[in-house]
């Protein structure tokens, strides 16, 4: 058998293979898409049907496919393209970018009917260029959307990369290479791109898959890091932020301060009104604390009703803020069944030097909350003596914790004695 023969039978073979995967691998995202309403694995979906039937039909007809079907053959190929970077765009929140993919399709479809007859070789690089320009733009889309480690990135950004890569090889070779080798350059070329047509097909599956873990695995942090009822930081998810900003602002040599707000009388709305009234004076709550705190203060819910918030600030500039949300949540006007219902806080404040630990400036809080509640309620203490070191807050960590008054026993004592 000559060798050009079996050269064409090799690179047939490799275009099958990536044909039938590109359709298979189309109709499982569409499964998915139906299955999980994500709306970018139907994009990703339509592409790879898409693809898969532009390359078939190329590789089937070949040149008995004739001028105007041929331009089409290619142009759904060319929108195949588009629709996989609109995509990554999707997936990753951004409007789909018709525009863009129509482009494309519609540069190719000009040139080649300006310029028919037009010459095999423009042809093939026009082609290599216009998906090679996909292949980019989708690149550009994974590399914006980079997280914290790039490590966990780089195949989302290394396959689309390589893809036009290859693509641009015509190009490469013809500037390499001298006029009278057009043919093998075209042979090499189109033997390149058919085995890298198969690896990017599974590839780019590879990519979708890794990136929905990834979404996944984000989904469930944020779900076990917030509370559902309010959107705020729960403790464990208050616990994590707060240890970042700390080593932060201690780098900085900044002080931080820590508030802890209770809710007076909470018990009391929940036995008197129910739970559902409990939730909305929780909602509102919350709402208070993130309105009349800055964007950099970290505000969690750390109990039923107590909020905790972490200001990256000297303990006056806290005091001003806590008297803010004090006098907001007094006037927030909550009303159960058409009646109003009062509704104050008790804040306590403590406020340390850097590298004080979570635990210590808690602790000092707590201590100076429970003043605020023995004191009368609706009110705002500030902890009375600075918390200790912090190489005296690891050992109190270890066990040796102030005590903390019983809140039971202060929510149960009589109006008067707060009067």
């Amino acid at each position: 058998m000559p060798a050009g023969t079996h050269l064409s039978l090799d690179i047939s073979t490799l275009y099958l293979a990536a044909t039938l995967a590109a359709a298979l691998l189309g109709a499982m995202l569409l499964f998915f898409w139906r299955q999980e309403k994500i709306a970018a694995l139907g994009w990703w979906g339509a592409a790879y049907i898409l693809g898969a039937a532009s390359v078939a039909l190329w590789t089937a007809g070949g040149p008995e496919l004739g001028w105007e079907l041929s331009i089409a053959v290619n142009a759904v190929g060319f929108i195949a393209c588009g629709l996989v970077w609109d995509a990554a765009r999707v997936f990753h929140g951004r409007p789909a970018n018709w525009i863009g993919v129509i482009a494309g399709p519609a540069l190719w479809i000009a040139a080649v009917v300006w310029l028919d007859p037009i010459h095999p070789e423009v042809r093939m690089l026009l082609g290599a260029g216009i998906v090679a320009l996909y292949a980019a733009l989708t690149a550009s889309e994974l590399w914006r959307e980079r997280r914290k480690s790039l490590r966990a990135r780089w195949p989302a950004i290394a396959v689309p990369v390589m893809h036009g890569a290859v693509l641009m090889l015509p190009i490469l070779l013809g500037d390499m290479l001298r006029p009278s080798d057009a043919a093998s350059i075209g042979q090499v070329w189109i033997a390149a791109f058919a085995a890298e047509l198969l690896f990017y097909a599974v590839g780019t599956v590879f990519i979708i898959v890794m990136l929905m873990s990834e979404r996944t695995v984000s989904a469930h942090k944020t779900a076990a890091s917030v509370d559902p009822l309010t959107g705020l930081l729960n403790r464990r998810g208050f616990g994590e932020a707060t240890a970042r900003m700390i080593e932060r602002e201690a780098k900085a040599g900044r002080p931080v301060t820590v508030m802890i707000f209770d809710i007076d009388h909470f018990k009391s709305v929940n036995d008197r009104f129910g739970h559902a009234a409990g939730d909305d004076v929780l909602k509102v709550f919350s709402d208070v604390v993130v309105n009349n705190l800055r964007v950099s203060d970290l505000v969690g819910r750390v109990g039923g009703e107590e909020f905790a918030a972490l200001l990256p600030c000297s303990v006056e500039e806290a005091l001003f803020a806590a008297e803010r949300v004090r006098e907001a949540f007094e006037a927030s006007g909550i009303k159960v069944d058409d009646a109003p219902l009062e509704t104050t806080v008790s804040i306590g404040i403590a406020s340390g030097p850097a590298k004080t630990e979570l635990e210590v400036l808690m602790a000092s809080a707590d201590t100076a909350l429970y003043q605020a509640k023995r004191s009368g309620r609706n009110r705002v203490e500030v902890a009375a003596e600075q918390p200790p070191s912090p190489e005296n807050g690891r050992r109190m960590r270890g066990g040796n914790n102030p005590p903390r008054a019983d809140k039971a026993a202060v929510d149960r004592m009589p109006e008067q004695v707060h009067a």
